[in-house]
C-alpha cells in the first residue's frame, strides 16, 4: 500500500446471486472500525460497490472530512467517474428500491463538486480489502 496514505475509507459490496441480496459497507483504515453499513436489499454486486463509494463520499462531505477511498471494484470506480451506473438490472417490484438508490446516487454525483481520491485496492499485494464481507 502507498505508505503516504495511511488514513482512508475502504469500501466493499457483497451480493448473493446476480441479482440477489446485496449489501455494502465502509471501514476506516487503519482502525478497522466500521463507518457505515447498508442492506441487504435486492441488487447486484456492481451496484453495491458503486453505492458504497458514493455513500462514503456523501458521508465525508456531510461530516466535513476528506479521506481517500479504496475500492477493489473497477466497475464501481468507473461508474463514479462517469457519474452514471452502467447497470442492466431490470426494474421490478423487488429491484425498485435499489434502482431508486442508484438514481439518487447519480444525482448526488452530478450535483456535488465534492471529490476525494479513489484508489484501486491491490488485493494481490495487500490481501482482502478491510471492508470485505469474507464470503468468498
Amino acid at each position: 500500500m502507498n505508505n503516504e496514505l495511511t488514513e482512508a475509507i475502504c469500501v466493499d459490496g457483497a451480493c448473493s446471486g446476480n441479482p440477489g441480496p446485496m449489501e455494502y459497507r465502509g471501514v476506516h483504515l487503519p482502525s478497522g472500525k466500521e463507518v457505515f453499513r447498508f442492506g441487504p436489499i435486492m441488487g447486484t454486486n456492481n451496484i453495491a460497490e458503486f453505492l458504497a463509494i458514493v455513500h462514503a463520499m456523501a458521508l465525508m462531505k456531510q461530516k466535513g472530512i476528506a479521506l481517500p477511498i479504496y475500492s477493489d471494484s473497477i466497475s464501481g470506480q468507473a461508474w463514479v467517474r462517469n457519474r452514471k451506473a452502467k447497470t442492466t438490472l431490470e426494474r421490478t417490484p423487488e429491484t425498485a428500491q435499489v434502482l431508486d438508490l442508484v438514481a439518487r446516487a447519480e444525482t448526488w454525483l452530478r450535483q456535488n463538486t465534492f471529490r476525494v481520491p479513489i484508489y484501486k485496492w491491490n488485493t494481490d499485494e495487500w490481501g482482502e480489502i478491510p471492508a470485505d464481507f469474507g464470503r468468498k
